[in-house]
């Protein structure tokens, strides 16, 4: 964001401001008095500062969490806070700059925490066929099939090596929202390295660091067409950007800082 505000000659700066639990609510009125354009709000705040608003997108509602605040100032000082949750459009955006266009495909997600939630909201909302979801914790998914699968496009599976396999033969497109083969456990993947990866998949590893995940490299192997979290990262955070300045993110630059701040 700071490589950012530079780049469009903006005197503004992002800061880190720790927030114990139990102090969310003072701290969103600490912002706002103290004349903050807006903040971003990550674990584990994002549920408990929502109580504290003025208004909630349906997105951030959907999603039951919110990682971004935006604070408007009326003509006689009144102050209005609004929360946003920028996940789910960055992920098909990321998406979409890399090629893939997600109406009436068909998605295998593995994962059903808050990522693949976000994943399973922005699919939905772009007009994907059908999804279907694996999860160790097969009470999470259903939650989740229970929260965003009233058009019943989405459905649960338990994860096992077969039915993933299996599943991804028949889709346009595979998502590892999992923490699989994040540094520093590197070495790990949601597919087996004794079947190849179908050439006709596109592959999308939330994961961003490493920048090229082992289910990315197994992916590539086998031919098929490969996106890394950065992108998403990348494309929640100038959301952000855009909301706060009214301004066009200069997304370039934003994803040249990340991945010199990460080492690539």
């Amino acid at each position: 964001h700071n490589v950012a505000f530079d780049a469009l000659g903006l005197n503004w700066r992002y800061l880190p401001l720790p927030v114990p639990p139990g102090q969310v609510e003072a701290a969103v009125k600490g912002v706002a008095a103290l004349g903050f354009r807006g903040v971003n709000v990550t674990v584990p705040h994002k549920q408990a500062v929502m109580p504290a608003l003025d208004s909630i997108a349906p997105d951030a509602k959907a999603l039951g969490a919110v990682n971004t605040l935006v604070i408007e100032r009326g003509e006689q000082g009144q102050v209005s806070i609004g929360g946003h949750n920028t996940d789910a459009q960055g992920f098909v955006g990321a998406l979409r700059h890399d090629g893939f266009d997600p109406q009436e495909k068909s998605v295998v997600v593995v994962g059903a925490g808050g990522g693949a939630r976000a994943v399973v909201y922005g699919l939905l909302e772009a007009g994907t066929r059908e999804i279907l979801m694996f999860d160790v914790e097969s009470s999470r998914a259903q939650l989740l099939v229970s929260d965003l699968g009233s058009s019943g496009k989405l459905s649960t599976l338990p994860l096992t090596t077969e039915a993933l396999v299996e599943s991804a033969r028949a889709a346009d497109l595979l998502v590892n929202a999992t923490p699989m083969g994040m540094w520093p456990r590197v070495d790990g993947s949601i597919w087996p390295d004794s079947v190849p990866i179908p050439a006709h998949l596109t592959v999308f590893d939330l994961v961003y660091n490493p920048l090229e995940t082992r289910l990315l490299r197994q992916a590539h192997k086998a031919g098929a067409h490969t996106i890394g979290g950065l992108g998403m990262l990348v494309g929640q955070g100038a959301l952000a950007f855009e909301m706060w300045t009214g301004q066009p993110a200069p997304v370039e630059v934003m994803r040249a800082a990340c991945e010199q701040a990460l080492g690539f």
